[in-house]
């Protein structure tokens, strides 16, 4: 059964492709190909990026690199800025057939968006219009620190409002120095509607267990 999963963060920086990689993994270990996507990255080294680069190397199947990332910019920033000032336009439609070819290529697609989870793309699209144009659950990975509830509850809402499915929620531990970071875990496992799939631990690899049993209830595998 063909299957896809989209990773949304409450905000930049908060372990979206982390958490991706150790999806993916998670999948391998259950015999299934997988292939991650991030249709859009700005930030490059030597013409690569190292969340496209940490994303192939975790997924279960060769693919090709122009299909996991149809959009790269050299500088890291917005990408809708970084579009422009290279003089081009990202066009969901041709994020959307790259997304379908791979498809047809593994199991599971998981596809990391830019950023927290209503950014610009270009005038008129953001990445809550790229998520609903693939038609996938949502994984929302929390950055836990102060004012994580208000921008992980917001982002619940922006998910809901756009019938998109809050499959599960990831915690990750970003600031080791935030107080009472158990008493904000617990006040979201009371208010969103759907399950803590993984806790990760400060600076945490992506080696890390997730529990898919908890995306797929009753199921052992997609």
């Amino acid at each position: 059964m063909k299957a896809g999963f989209f990773v949304a963060g409450t905000d930049t920086g908060v372990g979206k492709t982390v958490f991706s990689a150790a999806l993916l993994r998670s999948f391998a270990a259950r015999g299934l190909r997988s292939a991650g996507m991030k249709p859009v990255a700005a930030g490059c080294e030597g013409g690569r990026n190292a969340d496209v680069e940490a994303l192939l190397a975790a997924s279960g199947a060769a693919i090709d690199r122009g299909l996991v990332c149809p959009y790269l910019f050299e500088p890291p920033i917005a990408p809708h800025i970084a579009a422009r000032e290279a003089g081009v336009s990202i066009d969901l439609a041709v994020i959307d057939a790259a997304f379908r070819r791979l498809q047809t290529q593994v199991d599971v697609v998981v596809v990391e968006g830019v950023g927290g989870f209503r950014v610009p793309l270009n005038e008129r699209d953001d990445t809550a219009g790229m998520a609903k144009r693939l038609g996938l659950p949502v994984i929302l990975v929390v950055g836990l620190r102060l004012g994580c509830l208000n921008h992980t509850l917001l982002s619940a809402q922006a998910i809901a409002v756009e019938g998109l499915d809050l499959a599960g929620w990831v915690a990750n531990r970003i600031d080791p120095g935030m107080a009472r970071a158990d008493e904000n875990i617990q006040a979201l496992r009371e208010r969103l509607p759907a399950p803590l799939i993984a806790e990760l631990p400060f600076g945490a690899a992506s080696g890390f267990p997730v529990a898919l049993e908890r995306l797929w209830p009753g199921r052992g595998s997609p």
